[in-house]
């Protein structure tokens, strides 16, 4: 009886679909989970401590899943949005960006599933042999993750967009993104 009752409350695993706009709300409230406020220092990507306000809002998630090159990966288990990441086809790369894992869930391995579901669905949607994404560079702990994953930095940098509010309110001034880049093989 015991194991009957196991196996009725294990979590499944997760399960990979596009976003839809009806996903807008929950994938606004994940990506803000995870990376600002206080909600977000429950887990380890938190940029509580460099920028305040918003990290994204309805209309730019709505412009990923509605952009004909672009993909929002929306991620559950038990029917709960639990990640997130956009993928944008780009000519002969693609783009990893809007990545975002439930605070209470990082450092469990979802993120490392995603990025490999993702990596995936690249080369098999677009035959890409390279991902690129962009990382606030003063974020060492994060560039090392993706270091693990096989993510190279460029030594490439864009200036932040100080000023639009749209990408948070910036607590340093010396924040910039550095390319990162992957061959997929």
């Amino acid at each position: 009886m015991e194991s009957a009752v196991s196996a009725a409350t294990a979590t499944t695993g997760p399960t990979f679909r596009d976003a839809t706009e009806a996903d807008i709300d929950a994938l606004v409230a994940l990506i803000e989970s995870a990376y600002r406020g206080d909600s977000s220092r429950g887990g380890w990507t938190t940029e509580a401590d460099i920028l305040e306000g918003q990290r994204t809002d309805p209309e730019g998630v709505l412009e990923v899943i509605k952009s004909p090159d672009s993909r929002l990966l929306t991620v559950e288990r038990d029917g709960a949005v639990i990640a997130c990441c956009q993928l944008e086809h780009r000519g002969d790369h693609a783009y990893f960006g809007m990545f975002a894992v439930s605070p209470t869930l990082q450092g469990g391995g979802v993120g490392k599933t995603v990025i490999a579901e993702a990596e995936r669905t690249a080369r098999a949607t677009w035959g890409v042999s390279e991902m690129h994404m962009t990382v606030i560079s003063v974020r060492d702990d994060l560039i090392a993750w993706y270091e693990r994953r096989g993510y190279r930095r460029t030594g490439r940098m864009s200036p932040f967009p100080y000023g639009d509010e749209r990408f948070g309110i910036p607590l340093r001034d010396d924040l910039q993104f550095e390319l990162l880049v992957k061959p997929l093989v």
